[in-house]
Parts: structure tokens; sequence; C-alpha cells
């Protein structure tokens, strides 16, 4: 990521592979599988969310009614159905070669803190809730991990550390701001050049017969089930220790094609010696589909509220829709994207669209239709718009990008938001995007619901009115809580006017005088009914 430029390519002849035999109902022994004796949990049901964690019994109990100036419960306050447009407002944060940070590999963690925190400050100001930050850009780490070294970019030497954990320090950050942070993980790129040093415990030192060189870069064969099984022990990692709220994979599965076949004739040989049927190119995709299942029951066995998804290249087959031509990802990169919405393995697909809407071989416009006929209300799309090409060309304005988000919208609900390509662009405020983002996103929104959480019930906040006419606001169960809505009369409903995110106890919010509904979103994306609340 970003794409390679768009080729013409011939559709090969497509054989839809069976329906995997192991697909949905043995997501769980999948997971388990491929990672032994690691963590014998059983994931749950495709979809499904675990009861959130009872509430502390030291909390107050402060999911009921208002408690005026300090005083006695109101028995007879006010609830009110609320609720707003959601949207996924994303920036990409590049850490290969140091694109988007850090800024040098002798950063202090005290700088290195102050750039994160900066990233954080630039996209809400931008209107962006979730920060797609790279975490695992060559099968290593850009947090404490007991199973990949350290990254080079951040020390220059792979398995040095930096003295940080950037994760770590963008989480506390973005948190702190409402802002979500989403794990950006390269499930097969071992090295984006085959002459970088690695480390001792690295991936393709581990399982040397497993890395395949190809294209000046190594990649880890995806037929290898112990490939499989290392992403999902990763996956897991950074699911388990870190509060992110999503994992997100980009468009590297098998390798954008060179002059020369990739070379796993080997594999695909013993495949077929041991009884295997599928065709060369099927078998290739079943490899892929397996991880992207097994990731879908890894992640909601660990922490079933964080969100899934993949951002796989943006056009899945040439002449789909009619007239755009292109490469063939479905072939060419082994990528069946609408098979994973369709099988309910993620939660969402971003699909790279980085052309404009007067193209004539790949319209933004046509794409984003295309795409979004292939998803849901519950599974939608949120395509990966080419902010890196502002100002490359003429036809890459700022109009042009606002253009974009509008015809995005106009797909919604099976369309939800806008993941951006990349954070040096709005930092650099090129072509002034900066204040057109924060124009497009001037009415806040959250992500949208976690598929699995739809219908879950949580709990209206407690609120108090302090005698400076603050509202005090809490909640029973705290540690399920991201922050609190406020909502202000709108005709016969409620408009979204703030975000507040929680914090650990109680959140103080200062309001105007007038009327508000107060509702509690927790980690999953569900929300309360909104209490209602009074400032004189």
């Amino acid at each position: 990521m970003p794409s390679a430029a768009p080729t013409t390519r011939a559709p090969g002849r497509a054989r839809r592979a069976p329906r995997l035999s192991w697909a949905l109902a043995a997501l769980g022994a999948l997971a388990a599988a491929a990672l032994g004796a690691c963590d014998e949990d059983a994931a749950p049901e495709p979809g499904a969310v675990t009861p959130p964690p009872a509430a502390d019994a030291s909390a107050p109990d402060s999911g009921g009614p208002v408690v005026p100036d300090g005083g006695a419960p109101d028995a007879a306050a006010e609830l009110a159905t609320v609720g707003h447009r959601r949207e996924l407002r994303a920036v990409w944060v590049s850490t290969a070669f140091r694109l988007d940070f850090p800024s040098a590999t002798t950063l202090t963690p005290a700088q290195a803190s102050a750039e994160l925190t900066s990233i954080v400050d630039v996209a809400a100001a931008a209107g962006q809730n979730a920060i797609f930050f790279q975490v695992r850009a060559e099968s290593d780490a850009l947090y404490t991990s007991s199973l990949e070294p350290w990254s080079r970019f951040l020390s220059g030497t792979q398995g040095v550390s930096p003295g940080y954990d950037p994760l770590a320090l963008l989480v506390a950050a973005a948190h702190a701001k409402g802002v979500e942070v989403h794990a950006w993980m390269n499930p097969y790129r071992a090295a984006v050049s085959a002459s970088a040093p690695t480390a001792a415990g690295h991936v393709s030192k581990i399982y040397p017969d497993a890395a395949i060189a190809y294209g000046g870069a190594v990649t880890m064969n995806p037929a290898d089930d112990r490939v499989r099984s290392r992403v999902l022990l990763a996956v897991r990692e950074v699911t388990r220790d870190y509060d992110v709220d999503g994992v997100v994979f980009d468009d590297y599965f098998y390798p954008y094609p060179g002059a020369t076949p990739f070379p796993d004739d080997a594999s695909y040989d013993a495949y077929v010696a041991g009884g295997g049927a599928l065709g060369k190119s099927d078998w290739r995709r079943d490899n892929v589909n397996r991880l992207i299942a097994a990731t879908a029951a890894a992640i909601r066995a660990e922490k079933p509220w964080v969100r899934w998804g993949v951002s796989p290249f943006g056009i899945h087959r040439p002449g789909a829709p009619p007239g755009v031509v292109g490469l063939d990802a479905y072939e060419a990169l082994a990528c069946d994207a609408p098979r994973w919405l369709d099988e309910r393995w993620v939660d969402y697909l971003a699909p790279q669209l980085y052309w404009t809407s007067t193209s004539a071989g790949q319209p933004f416009g046509k794409l984003v239709d295309w795409w979004a006929s292939r998803a849901t209300a519950e599974r939608p799309i949120v395509p990966a718009m080419g902010l890196y090409r502002l100002g490359t060309s003429a036809e890459w304005t700022r109009e042009e990008y606002a253009t974009q988000i509008a015809l995005t919208r106009a797909a919604s609900p099976r369309t939800a938001g806008a993941a951006h390509f990349r954070y040096a662009s709005l930092r650099d405020d090129v072509a002034g995007i900066q204040a057109e983002l924060a124009k497009q996103y001037a009415t806040p929104a959250r992500p949208p619901i976690v598929p699995g959480a739809i219908g879950t019930k949580v709990a209206p906040p407690g609120l108090a009115r302090a005698a400076d006419g603050s509202v005090v606001v809490s909640h029973s169960a705290p540690a399920t809580v991201r922050g609190y809505a406020v909502y202000r009369p709108a005709g016969a409903g409620w408009d979204l006017a703030r975000w507040v995110p929680a914090a650990t106890a109680s959140t103080t919010i200062t309001l105007a005088k007038g009327r508000y509904a107060i509702s509690a979103i927790d980690r999953a994306g569900a929300e309360s009914l909104g209490a209602i609340v009074d400032v004189p």
C-alpha cells in the first residue's frame, strides 16, 4: 500500500472454489488448531459478542436517573431514543520507511510521544475518529512483542528496541481525544527488500524454507500452515495486550505479479500429491481465505468488540463494474474480498479506490457503487481514498476529493465513511485538505457498530449537575464504555453535537444553557438511550 498503478490484465478462467468445509461452524476450531496450546479459549460463533464484564461492585450504580444539583435521584428523569449516521473516518499512518512515523531512528521517548500526539491532534482537527497505525510492516513489531522483533524503522536495526512503545503511546494519546486506533498489519510480507538484514528471531530465520524471494522483496509462503499460525499469534498478541479498537490488513496477499510467476510450484505439487483437488488459482485463494476466516476467529476469541477489516486492491476483476480495466485481484493476488463479506469473515472492507471520479478505466463513483452492492449496512465498505495523490496532477484537486466523499456518502448505509491514505498529505495540508476534511466532517460521528454487537443493550449514563452548571457523567459498567454522545434537540429528534471520551470513573462535561440528551457508547459502538438533562 499504496497499490501498484493499475495495469491491464486479461482475466483468467476463474473457477469458484467449493464452499470451504471448515467455514463458519469451524472458525473457533480452526483458530485453536493454528495456535496449538498457546490459547485454549474457544472462539464464539462468527458475529457473536460476549457479554461485557460485570460492573465493578465498588463503582457507583450510576446507570440510572439524573441526580439534580447533587440531590436525590429524580425518579421521573426522561430517557430519549437517540442515534446518528455512523462513519468510520480514518487516516492511515505508515511506518514502513518512516513515511509518516517516526521522523528519525534516534527519537527519544519524549520526542516519539510528541510526534504521536501531534498525529492525533492533526487527525482529530480534521474530523477523523480513527487512525490506522502500521504495527507490522515486515513481520516485525512497532509494539512490545514476545513474538516479533522490533522494527528496523524505529531504531535503524531490526530487533533493537527504540526505548519506547509506539503503539502504547498512540493508544493513550488517541483515546484521550476520543480517536480510535486500529492496528494495521501486513500478513505475509517478511521484508520490503531481500537484502535487508533480519534479526535472529524473525520469521524468515525461523522458517527459512517458507521465505520466498520475489520481486526484490521477501514473502512468507501463504500456503504454509506455520506462516498462518505465526500471523494469528501476532494478531492475538496485539489484540490481547493493547486496547486497540480494530485490526486491519492491507492488500498484500500473494504478491503483485512481476516478470516471472510467483515460485510456489513445490507447495502446490505437495498439495496435489496429498490428494488436493483444487486448481492452482483456487488453491491460492483457499490459502488466503483460511487466514481471513481464522483471523476473524482469533480476534473474536480475544476481544469480540475489536473491529476487523481488510483493505483490498480496488478492482476485484476487470469488467466489475462494466468498463473497468486493470489488475485482476481475484486471479493475480488470490484475493476474493467480496466473499469475505458474504461469509461474514470481516466486519468491513476498505477497497483502495485511488482513482478520480473522471477516470475512464477506473471511475471512482462506479467502483464505489459496485463495492457497495456487495456490502450490507451491517458489514459496509469504507473506501480507502488517495489522499497521497492530491496535487500530483490537474485532476487531483481539493474539489475532486470533496466529490469523492459525496459519492461515497451517496451509497450509504452500505458505505460508512472513508479511510484516507495517508497521514503525510494531511499533515502537510496539501491542497488545503485540512480545512476541507474539517468541513466535510464538521458534524461528529462515531464508527459503525461492530456487527456482532448490533442489538446489544447498553445502560444509559448517570448524570449529576454540579453547582457550576457542568454535568458529571458516569456509568455502571465504566470499563465497557468508550465515551458519551451529547445530543441537542432538532425538531422532533436529536442531533449529535459532541463526542466526549470517557474518563476512568466519571467525566465532567461543560454545557451551555439548554436541553441535552447524553448517551453512552460502548467499545463495540453500541449505544444506550439518551438521559435528558436541562442546564439552566
